[in-house]
């Protein structure tokens, strides 16, 4: 927990660097646009087709059928888990850009300030990052659409988002954070060794996102805390191996 901590100040301290700024909030309005637009064209199909799956359900018919309180109730609730569900797809969708555009960018200018002294050893990719990304929200979409049923019950859409999120960001910004410094191994090995406190920090960013204001700027603020978390768990890593930078690569001659 500590090193989460960490690595949220960290991340904070960071806001304070030239160019880091303007990366934390072009995403997020990138994709509050992009789904507000969506949302307005969509929104009556959307609504009437929800509609339409519930009173598909027998006992559900029986209960709208029944009074026009319980069709107001059942209206309601179905345009707020509509609502709620346009957050994570708009965070998935920022996520997704910070993933493949901003984050390349603010890792450089974070990792010249604070681990020059690890060397780089470029075991990931431009490319591997974009193939992540899309990996990470192609899943996190399947479990969204699996979970909407869900969403009717108050408190488990909340839920499930959350730890959808939390999954999606330890995917995509464990990868981005490695690229440049870890080799194809510990690219491969680091995520697997920290699953467990990657999830944790990537459930606490995933909170961030239902905090007014602050949603924007939380993937991207969730993509620089995972650079510290990961940059300074490769530090330990390397430094517990008895490496230093200036160590060849492994296998290399000497």
């Amino acid at each position: 927990m500590r090193e989460i901590l960490v690595a949220f100040a960290r991340a904070i301290r960071s806001l304070m660097q030239r160019g880091v700024l303007l990366h934390l909030l072009w995403p997020s309005a990138a994709a509050l646009v992009f789904w507000v637009i969506i949302a307005i064209f969509a929104w009556s199909p959307v609504v009437a087709a929800v509609i339409g799956w519930i009173e598909g359900w027998s006992f559900a018919r029986d209960w709208l059928m029944a009074s026009e309180l319980g069709a107001a109730t059942t209206l309601f609730v179905v345009k707020l888990s509509i609502v709620l569900a346009l957050l994570p797809l708009i965070y998935v969708t920022a996520a997704l850009l910070v993933a493949v555009f901003a984050l390349p960018l603010m890792l450089e200018r974070v990792a010249a300030r604070d681990y020059g002294d690890i060397e780089r050893r470029k075991g990931g990719s431009n490319l591997g990052s974009a193939w992540n990304a899309t990996v990470a929200g192609i899943f996190f979409v399947i479990g969204l659409i699996v979970s909407l049923p869900f969403w009717l019950i108050p408190g488990v859409g909340l839920l499930a988002s959350v730890v959808l999120t939390a999954w999606l960001n330890q995917r995509a910004f464990g990868y981005d954070a490695l690229m440049l410094h870890a080799d194809r191994e510990e690219l491969r090995q680091l995520p697997r060794t920290l699953r467990q406190p990657m999830f944790l920090l990537g459930g606490g960013c995933a909170l961030l996102a239902y905090i007014p204001v602050v949603n924007l700027v939380a993937p991207a603020f969730c993509g620089l805390a995972f650079v510290h978390f990961m940059l300074e768990s490769l530090r330990r890593k390397r430094a517990l191996s008895g490496v230093t930078v200036l160590d060849p690569l492994p296998g290399s001659p000497s």
